[in-house]
């Protein structure tokens, strides 16, 4: 699918049979999304620059990412999409500057891209040129990744209020609650890594469009990269603190399970020691020897359990005296 998108804010959706031999000029950005080859060979054909294929795309080498050539500033980003859903993802997409126009390829859908193209409708001053418009992409690709971060720090702080809890609480618990929370920490974990990933990828990719021409001979693209380099800097220290702070509530976590169970050999361990003298005492008595002289005794027998009663409650006793039960 291909999305052209006017110097006044609109777009409209063209196929390739309608695109002709030359572009409109008020299209200041063509957006293909999943675009097929007839679509891709049709933007080539109207633009004169060839277009990345999404074997490209996934290509790591910062050569590869981003380059100019043709007078075309060709850059890659990852981006990440579906972070409101159990498994976040990463997308690589192509920004692409060329004659004053912006050219993005896509193969999903991050929420930036409607939340900009939304702004688009309310406010085109950002539509004038392709410089700026892919500045103002830019802004709003680290303000939808600070809301992730913040939607993630909340999360950790339910989180933790869930795990740390006062004993009462934690005994009214359901059996297996720390480990189904491991869970969640690994999910979170996995989100803040893509986050991560995706800030370093887009902090290449604003120091690189910064040197370039085309933002340097635009006022506005330049104010909104240093703008979006500034908030790139303060989101990956802020992914660094939360990332810091999921490793704590793992640690955490795993500590109380370790507590958990622990607590549990320490009842048995001490019911075992607990029966250990009635265990002895019914075990002498127990013998088969032919003289045994209690055997004799009227009251053998209550003695025998008397004791037996005695040498269990006098450890359990000393166990609550030095604060072990």
């Amino acid at each position: 699918m291909i999305r052209a998108y006017r110097t006044d804010g609109t777009a409209e959706i063209i196929g390739p049979d309608s695109v002709k031999d030359r572009i409109s000029p008020d299209i200041v950005w063509i957006d293909l999304v999943s675009p097929s080859v007839e679509e891709e060979h049709a933007v080539e054909r109207v633009t004169g620059i060839p277009l990345p294929t999404r074997e490209e795309l996934k290509d790591i080498e910062p050569s590869s990412r981003l380059y100019v050539e043709n007078d075309a500033v060709y850059m890659t980003a990852s981006l990440i999409y579906k972070a409101d859903t159990p498994l976040p993802q990463l997308t690589d997409i192509a920004f692409i500057l060329h004659d004053n126009r912006l050219i993005t390829i896509r193969y999903a859908e991050p929420k930036s891209f409607a939340l900009f193209s939304a702004s688009l409708l309310r406010s085109s001053d950002h539509c004038k040129s392709g410089a700026a418009l892919l500045s103002s992409l830019l802004e709003t690709v680290a303000d939808r990744t600070a809301e992730i971060l913040e939607s993630l720090a909340s999360r950790l702080d339910a989180l933790s209020v869930a795990v740390f809890v006062d004993r009462k609480t934690a005994k009214r618990r359901p059996p297996r609650f720390l480990e189904d929370k491991l869970i969640d920490i690994a999910a979170h974990h996995q989100l803040v890594s893509k986050v991560r990933d995706s800030l370093v990828s887009l902090s290449r990719l604003v120091t690189f469009l910064s040197a370039q021409p085309a933002i340097r001979s635009d006022s506005l693209a330049t104010e909104l990269c240093a703008v979006v380099a500034r908030d790139i800097q303060s989101l990956g220290e802020h992914a660094a603190f939360v990332g810091n702070n999921i490793t704590f509530m793992l640690d955490a976590a795993l500590g109380l399970i370790n507590v958990e169970q622990n607590s549990i050999i320490k009842i048995f361990s001490i019911a075992s020691v607990v029966f250990l003298p009635p265990t002895l005492v019914a075990s002498i008595y127990g013998m088969n020897f032919r003289i045994l002289p209690e055997l004799e005794w009227s009251y053998g027998y209550p003695m025998a359990l008397a004791g037996m009663l005695l040498s269990a409650v006098i450890p359990f006793l000393f166990f609550r005296w030095k604060g072990w039960l």
